[in-house]
């Protein structure tokens, strides 16, 4: 079995590539979504190179059998081949990724996540769209509360959906994580919710509110902005947990 280590591996990889993209949306916990064709690919050509080299292994091995001496012994002039046995440890992520997808970054890699920003201007925003409440991703509920000269969030309702954070002082968060490219690349972004009580860390919710103002626009007293929530209701993950950005 150890000339056939290499294509086991293979298509090992090969299957937990195509579990993740073709066969699931687990994917969208590590990558954005245009980046699926390009695993797809990469999953179907892992496996077919192991199909590929399992294919040679069987024939060199058929050759070997029939070029040995009438009782089935191989000629002493045989050397026995194959990666060695501790090469099997590399197929212990593969098998992990196959049966056991990692979760998508959840408080911990919020928490960890240093406060750095793009430096941005204080300005006017367009105007949100008519009716309560309004949706927004977490991003652009920030922006507006911490940039906003024209103040758009006043009087206004507002729906938010993300994962609960806390302080240790109690205070909790909902929060999302940003992605360029990939969750290497992860930032967090929260919005504080006061009024209602928190659920467990890391469920996901609903939160409906208004926005309560503090410190000066531009200022780091303006952040992270605040929610007077009258509603929470703890929702399903969704399918692509991140935001984009």
């Amino acid at each position: 079995m150890r000339k056939y280590g290499s294509a086991a591996l293979l298509l090992l990889v090969g299957a937990a590539v195509l579990r993740v993209s073709l066969f699931s949306d687990l994917y969208l916990r590590y990558v954005q979504a245009g980046l699926r064709p390009y695993l797809i690919a990469s999953g179907a050509l892992l496996a077919l190179l192991g199909l590929v080299r399992g294919a040679l292994t069987a024939r060199a091995a058929q050759e070997d059998f029939a070029g040995a001496d009438g009782h089935g012994q191989r000629g002493h002039g045989h050397t026995h081949t194959g990666a060695p046995r501790v090469a099997w440890l590399l197929s212990l992520p593969a098998v992990a990724l196959l049966c056991f997808p990692p979760p998508a970054l959840g408080s911990y890699s919020a928490e960890r996540e240093e406060a750095r920003r793009a430096e941005e201007f204080v300005g006017t925003f367009p105007a949100l769209p008519a009716g309560d409440p309004v949706e927004l991703s977490l991003a652009e509920f920030g922006s507006r509360a911490a940039y906003d000269s024209g103040y758009s969030l006043r009087d206004r309702t507002v729906r938010l959906i993300g994962f609960v954070t806390r302080d240790d002082d109690g205070t909790w968060y909902v929060t999302r994580l940003r992605v360029a490219c990939c969750a290497a690349d992860a930032t967090a972004v929260k919005a504080e919710i006061r009024g209602v009580r928190a659920p467990e860390a890391d469920t996901w919710v609903m939160v409906t509110g208004v926005w309560h103002p503090r410190g000066r626009l531009g200022s780091a007293a303006a952040w992270p902005p605040v929610l007077d929530a009258t509603k929470v209701r703890p929702i399903a993950e969704p399918a692509d947990p991140y935001e984009e950005r």
